[in-house]
């Protein structure tokens, strides 16, 4: 018999050419906490770790040989949802921490029940900031949702 996985948590693991760049920023414009910084002899951060809310999320440093390896010139496909109590807030914070740099569009809500808004980091990862405002998706026409155990297409 075997025994279900027992998770107990996930962790983002993002690359960035300059960590202490990264960190700053996550720090200043979206109000993650610095938990702890590696420093190698040189001074220069090489590892990092924020925390937003209870969810860890650890920042290490690349060059642009590790994505040349890859084939790649930059990191691609990363796409990171940080659930609020308050959307609208944080897009203010948020807009307000990044003044005339950046222009990010309001909140928006989406038929799965959610409102949300998303902002590019200086490092390019993508940041969506999430806030429930409904257990009901909206569905177009002809669409379903399907959970398991409860009927419907399987």
């Amino acid at each position: 018999m075997s025994e279900e996985p027992r998770y107990l948590g996930i962790s983002p693991y993002l690359y960035y050419p300059d960590v202490a760049e990264a960190l700053a920023w996550l720090v200043r414009v979206f109000g993650f906490t610095e938990r702890v910084r590696y420093v190698d002899g040189s001074g220069t951060v090489f590892q990092a770790t924020v925390a937003a809310g209870a969810t860890d999320i650890v920042l290490a440093g690349v060059g642009p040989e590790f994505w040349e390896a890859k084939g790649v010139d930059r990191p691609v496909g990363q796409l990171n949802v940080v659930y609020v109590e308050n959307v609208d807030a944080q897009f203010e914070r948020v807009r307000t921490a990044l003044g005339e740099e950046h222009e990010i569009a309001a909140p928006q809500d989406q038929p799965y029940g959610a409102r949300v808004f998303s902002v590019a980091d200086v490092g390019g990862n993508s940041w969506s900031f999430w806030q429930w405002v409904s257990q009901t998706a909206e569905l177009p026409p002809g669409w379903q949702e399907v959970r398991p155990g409860r009927g419907g297409a399987e």
